[in-house]
């Protein structure tokens, strides 16, 4: 599924956040770090293959040239109940050696649909105090994006879509999906090749800035004056708490420095 043509990051007020701005930095991070332990544990489960499909499973591998003579002995001789033992126990051990690679090696970024979500300020935008950058996706790191899948128990794999790899990286897709209880996040990941990894995004990609409504004067003009040092297109959005929904409401503003304000006048 293509992305939406606008993503939002949401980012608390830091020294590492307002550096990631400056140098037009997405930063991909180790998914061990995810604050769900779901993320970073889901263990799929594995359906047992019905007779059928435990059959065209044996007579697969009995083809394969490159077979061992011994496994080939053991595929052609073993019961169907340890033959099944037997596939199921290897294919979970090659999938746990897969996720554990993943973990230690693959970097992902996390982006939202949605930049009013209250739960989502209180969780990652600092409480309210922080800012959230919009991305348009036609930029990379945007190509290659996945949706997260919600699920409201642990997924399902197919024993012979796993063995014979029928095109789906199941693991990348195990770590689109998480449970149904995160749903409000209306999530997206981009997995990068190597984990801590800082992408340099250009700057039209990063087309507006959404202040928390909680965020001190002070911070936002920090913010400000950064955005206006190398991307003069970007809106502006100041957020305060709606007052007829559980929502964060936006109005664009325009910002002025204080040299600039006396430059042109508006200010002594």
């Amino acid at each position: 599924m293509n992305p939406p043509p606008l993503l939002y990051k949401y980012e608390a007020l830091s020294t590492q956040s307002l550096l990631n701005l400056k140098r037009q930095v997405i930063y991909f991070g180790s998914p061990l770090n995810f604050n769900d332990p779901y993320d970073c544990a889901l263990t799929p489960n594995i359906e047992t293959p019905s007779a059928d499909e435990l059959e065209a499973i044996r007579q697969s591998y009995l083809q394969k040239q490159y077979l061992p003579p011994k496994a080939h002995a053991e595929f052609k001789s073993s019961t169907p109940e340890n033959l099944r033992e037997i596939l199921l126990r290897a294919a979970h051990s090659a999938f746990k050696t897969a996720v554990d690679d993943f973990l230690k090696s693959k970097g992902v970024a996390c982006f939202s649909e949605t930049n009013d979500n209250l739960l989502m300020w209180s969780h990652y935008g600092g409480r309210g105090k922080g800012f959230c950058l919009e991305f348009a996706t036609s930029a990379e790191p945007f190509q290659q994006i996945r949706e997260v899948n919600y699920l409201p128990t642990l997924p399902t794999l197919n024993l012979s879509a796993l063995l014979f790899k029928t095109g789906v990286d199941y693991v990348s897709k195990l770590f689109c999906t998480k449970s149904e209880a995160w749903k409000y996040e209306r999530e997206w990941r981009a997995i990068h090749h190597a984990a801590d990894t800082q992408y340099i995004y250009p700057a039209e990609a990063l087309t507006g800035v959404y202040f928390g409504p909680d965020i001190d004067q002070q911070s936002l003009e920090i913010v400000c004056l950064i955005l206006a040092g190398q991307n003069e297109n970007v809106k502006l959005w100041r957020g305060t708490r709606s007052s007829t929904e559980f929502r964060v409401s936006f109005e664009e503003f325009t910002y002025t420095s204080h040299l600039d304000g006396k430059r042109k006048g508006y200010m002594k």
